[in-house]
């Protein structure tokens, strides 16, 4: 039933989705707009219906797109960003007209119009000269009018000479959506599907970043970096975690990092030759110091100077020490800190995790998603459960099954080569870079059965005595009393749950078992007459709400004869377990 159900899923996005690979295709994975995307992290993807010869030759397109290494794809991103402008524009106006504006600057590689706080154009020159030409062509705002600070950047205000004789010819122009849609009109969408591995696959692509999105995000750090380099000219602001590991959501805060790396490498080749000579800099007493130094001077300029750049808050006093901003011509709620190279490690990791199979990326967004519905996630720090550990918790699950369905960290290793060794602060951060060294997987389980297993998993998973070990691939005694212990994959000494507490343990265990008996028990066609939620739908439902008296019923009736199936089913030994598990 489970390989059948992977099958109507496939057949549901058939046209739109397009598998990644065999193994894959086995499994039930969705791909098309959400692999278009995923392809998409390194170079723009043609979204459009193409003929089933253009339609192959896409395919083959999207293989080569996604054996690009990580730091390929970033340089790319990076690159097509210094390329960027963005411009503010009128609610209407004449599309054709404005693009042959500026393609008098130079020709355009692409762009897009999307709303925040108003209408506004991303454009992607082919030349980086051109957007030289086009500021030197630009006025600077009225100063009898306005008070500016005479800082030029990238961000341009577009406006018609004459309102009201050329309104006749302006029309709305497509937006490019910027946030995914709320919950409630998920489940709706989702109720809809065949089955489990369809709505997973519905839900991923309503999610996930877009590839305009990605090059906004981009952008955002290139605007950034034209300020750190009037002190630090070979400087970059990279972005890292969600919104370059291929888990992103819609959304999400972008995190970035002042990069010194390329002035580091500059400093070695100069020690060649008879002679040394090297810059005068100012010395400090430790390199934390200075991140903090460097990061207060750059909130400071992003405050006073950066358009758009509100609410700037330094927090430099943190373990890592950071600048939190809001950029609004992007809309994005901003992270900056310094070399923050580990991190960076982090999500090159989950990028190649993300990449090798398409059911890795569609879990973790539902299983995600269940959590921030239910409140075991949140966006504010706290006591709960992070979304990188739950990521990580997902991705150990993965290299549970048998076969295993991703490799484990220790096994990247073997498989790196002179060029991937990253050692970091002591820690050996290597693992294998280039994708195509890493064999795909012989598993072919079904997405359905992968989440009803997850919560299966954890559900029954004995917290109280192991930990999660991502470098190894299995469960190993917890090295120390937190509730939940995950390895740092890089950093060995540390646990990146520690701050979770008991209760929420608890309640994630609870909530795990209570998803399990929805999956397995639920009778979908009654559901569906009844005009229910069911399969992941009903689990996006909080469900304390619509099935609030159920949950009562199944707790009163603790020794019944469905409640002992069902404890049975999860290979619980008695109604007590769940405060055994995590060490209560």
């Amino acid at each position: 039933m489970a390989h059948r159900a992977g099958g109507r899923a496939l057949s549901l996005l058939r046209g739109r989705l397009r598998l990644p690979g065999p193994a894959a295709a086995a499994g039930g994975g969705c791909a098309g707009r959400g692999q278009a995307r995923l392809g998409s992290s390194g170079a723009a993807v043609q979204r459009a219906p193409q003929a089933a010869g253009a339609e192959e030759a896409g395919e083959d397109a999207e293989v080569n797109i996604r054996k690009k290494t990580f730091t390929e794809v970033q340089t790319e991103r990076l690159e097509q960003a210094e390329r960027t402008v963005l411009i503010k524009c009128p609610p209407k106006l004449n599309e054709k007209k404005l693009l042959q504006y500026l393609s008098s600057h130079g020709n355009i590689s692409s762009h897009f119009f999307f709303e925040n706080r108003g209408v506004h154009a991303l454009i992607e020159f082919s030349e980086k000269d051109s957007i030289a030409s086009l500021q030197d062509a630009i006025g600077s705002p009225n100063a009898a009018e306005h008070h500016v600070v005479p800082f030029k950047s990238r961000l341009f205000t577009f406006t018609l000479k004459n309102p009201v004789t050329q309104a006749a010819e302006e029309t709305p122009v497509h937006l490019s959506p910027q946030s995914h849609i709320p919950v409630k009109e998920l489940i709706q969408k989702l109720c809809h599907a065949d089955d489990i591995s369809s709505q997973m696959c519905i839900l991923l692509n309503e999610y996930q970043l877009t590839e305009e999105n990605i090059k906004l995000r981009f952008l955002a750090c290139s605007l950034v970096r034209d300020f750190a380099c009037a002190y630090f000219p070979d400087s970059t602001v990279k972005p890292f975690g969600s919104s370059v590991n291929t888990f992103g959501k819609l959304g999400c805060d972008v995190d970035m990092f002042l990069d010194f790396h390329d002035t580091q490498k500059r400093a070695t080749k100069m020690k060649k030759g008879p002679f040394e000579m090297e810059y005068q800099m100012k010395r400090l007493p430790s390199e934390r110091l200075a991140t903090q130094k460097i990061l207060s001077v750059i909130g400071d300029c992003l405050d006073n100077f950066g358009p758009g750049c509100v609410s700037v808050q330094k927090i430099l006093n943190a373990r890592c020490p950071l600048v939190k901003f809001s950029h609004q011509p992007t809309g994005f709620q901003c992270d900056l800190s310094v070399s923050n190279s580990i991190a960076v490690r982090s999500s090159e990791l989950l990028y190649i995790y993300g990449c090798l199979d398409s059911r890795v990326r569609a879990l973790v967004f539902s299983v995600r998603c269940w959590a921030r519905v239910h409140g075991l996630t949140n966006s504010v720090p706290g006591t709960w459960i992070t979304n990188f550990s739950l990521t990580m918790m997902i991705m150990f699950f993965l290299q549970k099954r048998s076969p295993p369905i991703i490799p484990t960290l220790d096994q990247l290793k073997e498989l790196s080569d002179e060029k991937d060794k990253h050692v970091i602060g002591g820690y050996d951060c290597s693992f294998v870079s280039d994708l195509s060294k890493i064999k795909p997987t012989k598993n072919t389980e079904t997405l359905d059965v992968l989440l009803g297993d997850f919560f299966e998993y954890f559900g029954n998973f004995d917290f109280r005595k192991n930990s999660i070990n991502l470098r190894k691939g299995k469960e190993v005694n917890k090295p120390e009393s937190s509730p939940l212990y995950i390895w740092n994959p890089f950093e060995q000494d540390l646990n990146i749950s520690k701050n979770v507490n008991q209760p929420q343990l608890e309640k994630f265990v609870a909530m795990c078992r209570e998803s399990a008996w929805i999956l397995q028990k639920e009778d979908k066609t009654q559901r569906m007459i009844n005009k229910e939620p069911w399969g992941l739908a009903a689990l996006l439902v909080p469900f304390g709400k619509s099935n609030s008296s159920k949950m009562k019923n199944r707790m009163k009736g603790m020794g019944s004869e469905t409640i002992r199936s069902l404890l049975d089913s999860l290979k619980l030994n008695n109604a007590n377990s769940l405060q055994k598990a995590v060490g209560k």
